[in-house]
């Protein structure tokens, strides 16, 4: 049953994301056996070469000092305002933001489905940089394979990921998110799309009053 729900859950985010890919690209979401596969994944989909690997790295100039873009990534009340693509809620924020801790993340489906995350941290320069290590996990924290959950096999373990910011001025900062590891085209731009829609509910969040 735990795997029937985490496949209907990973297909509607699949879709959810594949859906903006398509919208960027100028055509449609995947309908039909390329929606039912796994992660809208077709037979000719494209793979990255056998022993090499990819990686996501999108850059934002955001309208909000390097405080509070900080605290985007290192607050609870912040990162659960952000965390999930469009649709999604982030219930669970909890942070353990040093050199050796863990934070656990959660995002939630538009049908109450929960999926967990642990950010387990190798780098922390306050202001500056943030290194952690995500991986999935069960509501307790505890690592697991994202094919137990019906993921498909593309989906990286051990994903590293980097977060740079930098004042641009007083009102604004140049934010880099570097996500490495990935062995699937179609994978990488899944994350590339649910990146930059929960990007965009960062951004928002800073004109919120």
């Amino acid at each position: 049953m735990g795997r029937l729900r985490g496949a209907r859950l990973i297909r509607m985010i699949a879709l959810t994301m594949l859906g903006a890919v398509a919208a960027c690209a100028g055509g449609a979401p995947p309908t039909g056996d390329a929606a039912a596969s796994p992660a809208g994944r077709t037979d000719n989909a494209p793979a990255v070469p056998a022993g090499t690997t990819k990686d996501l790295v999108v850059t934002r100039v955001l309208d909000a000092p390097v405080d509070r873009v900080w605290q985007a990534w290192t607050s609870p009340a912040h990162v659960m305002r952000w965390w999930g693509p469009a649709g999604f809620t982030s219930p669970v924020a909890e942070m353990d933001v040093r050199v050796g801790g863990t934070s656990l993340v959660s995002m939630r489906s538009p049908e109450g489905h929960d999926m967990y995350n642990t950010w387990e941290y190798r780098v922390v320069e306050p202001m500056t940089r943030l290194e952690f290590v995500m991986n999935f996990a069960d509501s307790d924290g505890h690592r697991i394979d994202p094919t137990t959950i019906g993921l498909p096999p593309g989906i990286p373990q051990d994903v590293h990921h980097v977060i740079t910011v930098e004042a641009v001025d007083e009102e604004r900062t140049r934010m880099t998110v570097t996500e490495r590891g990935y062995t699937s085209d179609q994978v990488l731009e899944i994350s590339r799309a649910g990146l930059e829609q929960s990007l965009d509910k960062m951004a928002a969040s800073f004109t919120r009053t």
